[in-house]
């Protein structure tokens, strides 16, 4: 963690930028813990957290409306190679178009605190064809809500993760 930490500190929000967006696009490499730290480390200014907040939120919405679009232009192809690290292929499409089907554009409130169903919503939501215009209103609020609530609980808990911070660089 030691190694996060540095590049934060030295390319900023760069990092956090760049770790959202991939992320986003499916990557296995969690932006959460990430947004914690960043918002621990920049927990003394509010004009900074609002900025952090701004980049984070900003980096979720270009690889979900990238997902949106090719789930819009490949239908449900690009559904089953996303699913296809999945265990179960098909039960992750039929689970995810349950949910979809359910809920609508207003699964995407929390899509993003789901593992892996926040690049399938967003597909899925151009696949059934849910207008840009209400997918990318939902989907920033949702992604709102995730980098909120992730920066806020860092800058809320700012001295008990550099505490944390500081022996996990000792070891």
């Amino acid at each position: 963690m030691g190694f996060v930490v540095d590049l934060i500190r030295e390319y900023g929000f760069g990092i956090v930028f760049l770790n959202v967006l991939v992320e986003q696009l499916g990557a296995p490499i969690p932006a959460y813990p990430v947004l914690v730290v960043t918002g621990a480390l920049e927990g003394g200014s509010l004009a900074r957290l609002g900025w952090l907040t701004v980049i984070a939120v900003a980096a979720a919405l270009m690889a979900d409306v990238l997902w949106y679009h090719a789930g819009r232009a490949y239908g449900h192809r690009v559904l089953g190679r996303i699913c296809r690290i999945s265990l179960s292929p098909d039960a992750c499409i039929r689970q995810t178009e349950s949910v979809y089907g359910r809920w609508g554009a207003r699964s995407l409130l929390v899509a993003k605190f789901v593992p892996g169903f926040a690049s399938i919503a967003s597909a899925l939501a151009g696949v059934v064809g849910t207008p840009l215009r209400t997918f990318v209103l939902f989907d920033m609020l949702g992604a709102l809500i995730w980098v909120g609530s992730a920066v806020f609980l860092g800058s809320l808990f700012s001295s008990t993760v550099q505490d944390l911070l500081d022996v996990l660089t000792v070891l």
